[in-house]
């Protein structure tokens, strides 16, 4: 797994949505909540998954 901040692939329209929304580090994401991300047109179920698995990479969460 990638071990730096940087968004891991997700897929062009959940990265399009992220970057538009201003979320552009894995650091960007501790600000969202998952309810928030999946609002994001473009970011579904699986995206998310990913997020989360790559920021426990790092020791980092979602905001509650």
């Amino acid at each position: 797994m990638n071990k730096t901040s940087e968004l891991p692939r997700i897929g062009a329209p959940a990265t399009r949505a992220l970057t538009n929304a201003g979320v552009l580090s894995l650091e960007d994401l501790t600000h969202w909540t998952e309810d928030e991300l999946l609002a994001l047109h473009g970011v579904g179920p699986k995206g998310v998954r990913i997020l989360r698995e790559h920021l426990d990479d790092l020791g980092l969460v979602l905001k509650s």
